[in-house]
């Protein structure tokens, strides 16, 4: 015979030919991506307070969920916790930038708002670390109860802590001050649109939601993002091949809580004053609820996620009056709040029965029909 059988393993060492992406699809995407830049770049000129506002919230809420999608989707760890380390960074933020001598009797140290900030990250961070050694020993079901501890310690701080927290109350948050512009509602003209806080912090949110998907994508394609999938495939493989479980498990804590703090320093910033009530054990759930319906161990689909989230109670409250069963509250209807926890919840439900690689899985499955030769 002429024709000569290979055997498994040299058929298994020929390299395949791959096939390069197409040169249009490439200049298709990049006109996509420059269209999506300018309309971001214009909305601020043209959309209310409202949906801003609700913009804002989804950028705060994309943020602190590529956080803990690094810790959960990629590495495998359940965190209950992530409330309490955004109420690290809002809290912080708070103590350092606001003036000690007021007259509401509140601790501030009355730093630059600029570094109260990063410092509040920071803080954040620290209380990562000094979790951390709990969270490299644990996994599964014990880390979500440990980091459930989190929340009960937080939310009584928060709301006995009075000098620092204001108590149930609250207190209010002062605004950032950046390169001599400060973010308030003092208005600034810009081709004769007024400029308020929320317009002004919409680009500020932007650059901060960029800088942290592009720093965990970079860090999910390198040397630390194949170890952590390493260690939430398989623990003990990923140990026998010499990947330090503990010391990853740890670090990437450490970084999620850091996220989770610079989520919480734009939220205080938008919402302008912060109470205890937000940062409870609802809104860790919420987060989680983010990184499974938008796609675990994705950047994208974390952003996903939180824009579903956190715009679905925003949209359900703009539009009450028009949806069926939808009412404000004390009005014999279901209020906005607890018909969107409903529907996330479906959702959630929908996407781990259907849809097991969240939604982002739908965009990356439909890319994959249209254009089957192209290079993964």
């Amino acid at each position: 015979m002429s024709e000569v059988l290979a055997t498994p393993g040299e058929a298994s060492s020929t390299p395949r030919p791959t096939r390069r992406r197409p040169a249009w699809l490439t200049r298709t995407r990049t006109y996509v991506w420059a269209a999506c830049a300018v309309l971001l770049l214009a909305l601020p000129f043209y959309l209310d307070r409202f949906w801003l506002q609700a913009g804002l919230f989804a950028m705060a809420a994309a943020i602190g969920a590529i956080g803990i999608n690094l810790l959960t989707g990629s590495t495998g760890q359940l965190s209950l916790g992530h409330a309490f380390f955004l109420a690290v960074g809002a809290y912080g933020y708070c103590v350092f930038a606001a003036d000690g001598g007021g007259g509401d009797g509140l601790t501030g140290l009355g730093l630059p708002t600029w570094i109260a900030a990063v410092l509040a990250v920071l803080v954040a961070g620290v209380a990562g670390g000094l979790f951390s050694p709990i969270a490299g020993r644990l996994q599964g079901a014990y880390l979500g109860i440990a980091t459930l501890a989190l929340i009960f310690i937080g939310q009584h701080v928060l709301f006995n802590a009075r000098d620092l927290t204001g108590g149930f109350n609250g207190r209010d948050v002062p605004p950032l001050s950046l390169f001599g512009l400060t973010f308030d509602d003092r208005e600034l003209v810009v081709a004769n649109v007024p400029f308020g806080s929320a317009e002004k912090l919409w680009y500020a949110g932007l650059v901060l939601l960029l800088g942290c998907a592009l720093f965990a994508r970079g860090v999910l394609r390198g040397r630390p993002g194949r170890a952590m999938n390493a260690i939430r495939d398989h623990r003990i493989a990923a140990g026998v091949i010499g990947v330090p479980v503990a010391r990853y498990r740890a670090a990437v804590f450490v970084l999620s809580s850091m996220y989770a703090g610079l989520a919480g320093v734009l939220l205080a910033l938008v919402f302008q004053r912060t109470v205890p009530d937000y940062f409870g054990i609802t809104l860790s759930l919420e987060y989680l609820a983010m990184i499974v319906i938008g796609g675990l161990g994705s950047v994208s689909g974390a952003v996903l996620g939180a824009a579903f989230v956190s715009l679905l109670p925003q949209l359900l409250t703009r539009y009450s009056d028009a949806l069926p069963l939808v009412s404000a509250p004390g009005t014999g209807g279901i209020a906005p709040g607890e018909a969107s926890r409903y529907l996330y919840g479906a959702a959630v439900v929908a996407v781990v029965l259907f849809l097991p690689g969240g939604l982002v899985r739908v965009t990356a499955g439909h890319r994959a029909r249209t254009h089957p030769g192209e290079e993964r």
